[in-house]
């Protein structure tokens, strides 16, 4: 009987599922497979927030499939040994899988490739399922990928995006092969009290009510820090139980102004991608040198401990570094301030930074984070790698109520704004009644005038 394997791995939903269609197209039979790879737990990435968002994606795709008549397969060890495995047991002629940029990921299919080849198996490897646009889809003339945004989005626009396929109906899964037991949420430690479900069944309710309302108002108040105004969709496009190419069909189809906003950040997702595709080394190294001396871990460490803990004195960064801590997730214009604060204001290397993000956020994925980070560090695909965002301007631009800071910094709550946004300008008595908080741990002049001297500036 023809039997082929679907390896699931950032991919986790029925609905517009390329490897999982072709599979069952050509085989009777079909193993959907999930590793845990072991592989991911000693580079440091099996944060907590992942670990238990994970269990629940996993638990609803295996829902999923048995009111199917199918069921998930679950194993753990080294992905290609697993493969290999699973492959014998079923004796199954094929391995479908989802295309991925990482370095790691593109090494991870090399090495399962040849192993599959060399007994006798085939592997195939579907674009457009983790992407809207595969990240060689669109290349300049004299160059591998796009290092500026606004020329990729105007090529990426033109493609014609493959239709969004149906959940099939139904899978059968062989009886030969046996699974670990699924992971439960409950099971893993040190998980943010504010985490967000995750699961495929969750990420479709929340895209349909985003399409019913969110959307229409996403190009006035995206930024809007209190507001909470974003899809936050994000940790299911990092786990893939949503559909890129599913979303932004969808988003056209709804139009309007919000709707073209949502599918420019689509985009800027995408491109990332492709960025990361091209030079996997920028994970770990500067895009583009400046040259930077940063200060060192130990030389800034009190800095760090602070901007970490919500403790550095300027109110909105201290309110997006609790809601990370809080819910994993942390609203994308807090993100940019944060991490300008972080590289530019304090001069810490912004490694330091995308480090604990990962360590927290459910979509902390390695292309955009990374690349995020050295956007907003000046050291990647930024055009303008001297903007620094003042957390006081940005506070009363996108916090003008004080309504995000009084959220997650209850200490300052008896205060209005502006001045909740610069509480050390308070004097004597006043201040007194706040002095559960802290004074700023850098003066901003300062800080901008030593980024100036570091980058040659001034």
């Amino acid at each position: 009987m023809n039997v082929s394997v679907v390896l699931f791995t950032s991919d986790l939903r029925l609905h517009d599922h390329p490897p999982l269609r072709a599979a069952l197209d050509g085989s009777r039979q079909v193993v959907p497979l999930f590793v845990r790879d072991r592989a991911v737990a000693a580079a440091g990435f099996a944060a907590p927030n992942r670990l238990a968002f994970l269990a629940d994606c996993l638990r609803d795709l295996d829902e999923g499939l048995r009111a199917r008549g199918g069921r998930l397969v679950v194993r753990s060890g080294d992905v290609v040994d697993e493969v290999c495995r699973v492959v014998a047991e079923a004796d199954a002629c094929e391995v479908h899988l989802a295309a991925d940029v990482s370095a790691y990921a593109q090494r991870r299919e090399e090495r399962l490739r040849g192993a599959l080849e060399a007994e006798g198996r085939r592997l195939h490897v579907h674009d457009a399922v983790s992407t809207a646009v595969p990240p060689g889809a669109v290349t300049p003339a004299a160059s591998d990928h796009y290092a500026v945004f606004t020329p990729y989005f105007r090529q990426w626009s033109r493609q014609r995006l493959r239709d969004a396929l149906g959940a099939p109906r139904t899978v059968r899964v062989p009886d030969t092969v046996g699974s670990e037991e699924l992971p439960v949420r409950a099971e893993v430690s040190e998980v943010s009290p504010g985490l967000a479900a995750g699961g495929e069944s969750e990420g479709r309710k929340r895209l349909a009510a985003w399409l019913r309302g969110g959307v229409t108002v996403y190009q006035d108040r995206h930024d809007d820090l209190a507001a909470d105004a974003t899809s936050r969709l994000s940790p299911h496009l990092h786990f893939g139980t949503l559909s890129p190419v599913e979303l932004v069909h969808r988003a056209r189809g709804a139009g309007g102004p919000g709707a073209d906003a949502f599918v420019r950040q689509l985009a800027w997702r995408d491109f990332h991608r492709q960025v990361l595709a091209a030079r996997p080394d920028a994970a770990t190294s500067d895009y583009r040198t400046k040259h930077d001396r940063w200060r060192s871990e130990r030389e800034a460490r009190a800095d760090i401990e602070a901007w970490r803990a919500g403790r550095t004195g300027y109110p909105v960064v201290d309110a997006a570094m609790r809601q990370l801590r809080h819910e994993g997730w942390m609203h994308n214009r807090a993100r940019l301030l944060t991490a300008s604060f972080l590289t530019k204001t304090l001069y810490v290397d912004w490694r330091v930074g995308a480090r604990h993000f990962l360590a927290l956020l459910v979509d902390g994925d390695l292309a955009n984070n990374q690349m995020n980070w050295q956007w907003v560090a000046g050291t990647g695909t930024d055009t303008r790698p001297g903007r620094v965002l003042n957390p006081v301007g940005q506070a009363k631009r996108h916090d003008p109520d004080g309504a995000y800071v009084h959220r997650w910094v209850p200490e300052l709550a008896g205060l209005d704004a502006p001045v909740v946004h610069e509480p050390w300008k308070l004097r004597g008595p006043q201040r007194a009644v706040y002095d559960a908080y802290p004074d700023p741990i850098v003066d901003l002049a300062e800080g901008l005038a030593r980024f100036k001297r570091a980058r040659g500036h001034g």
